[in-house]
């Protein structure tokens, strides 16, 4: 996949000067990485929106191979969102009353790339795997993340979206967090753009633009 963000600027932030994304052009090829440092207010998470087809509030052009995503029909979004980008939004969006298990279920069951087994491997690696049969909104914030982070790697993908997808995590489960995900993007030879509110210990290596 190639994705390329193009003069890309949102309709509700006057200045981007400082920014090394908004009003730049930035191209971007399967499997990279980029971390982009969002501090508040400077559209974190309007920009993962963007990138994922949601949102249309700004100027300029988001492609993918080169394909205008705001210009894409609904079936052609939906399609993409199936086979080719995952997402962890910031707010989960989880479904509270049905279970960890559930939900995971249903993204996997939509469009698979793991069998059932995967879950409780991966419960396991994330310390919630006692959590699975618990209705979600009897769980933490920093399980519901980790529930999060399982479904969005139930499916293919070619893009994993990230938006402060570590942010109620000790160092610890942030390590065991990241690295699972870093096997699976290895394992689909991903891209992965994370965004965060300041740079990530354990991301030092890794390329990071201020938005």
């Amino acid at each position: 996949m190639e994705l390329t963000i193009n003069n890309v600027r949102p309709q509700y932030i006057a200045d981007t000067g400082h920014s090394e994304i908004w009003g730049r052009t930035l191209s971007m090829m399967s499997p990279h990485h980029l971390h982009v440092v969002a501090p508040s207010g400077s559209g974190k998470t309007s920009f993962i929106h963007f990138v994922y087809g949601i949102r249309t509030d700004y100027s300029g052009t988001i492609l993918i191979d080169g394909k205008d995503i705001s210009k894409m029909g609904f079936e052609e979004k939906a399609l993409l969102r199936q086979k080719r980008i995952s997402i962890i939004f910031q707010d989960l969006k989880l479904f509270p009353g049905q279970s960890a298990l559930d939900n995971i279920e249903i993204k996997r069951k939509l469009s698979p790339f793991h069998d059932r087994d995967a879950i409780a491997k991966m419960a396991t690696r994330l310390g919630i795997a006692d959590k699975l049969s618990q209705k979600t909104v009897t769980c933490s914030y920093g399980e519901q993340q980790r529930i999060a982070i399982i479904r969005a790697l139930m499916q293919p993908f070619e893009l994993l979206l990230l938006d402060e997808p570590f942010s109620h995590l000790d160092e610890d489960n942030r390590m065991k967090a990241m690295e699972l995900i870093y096997e699976e993007c290895e394992k689909r030879k991903a891209m992965m753009l994370l965004a965060d509110l300041k740079k990530l210990s354990f991301l030092e290596s890794e390329k990071s633009l201020r938005l």
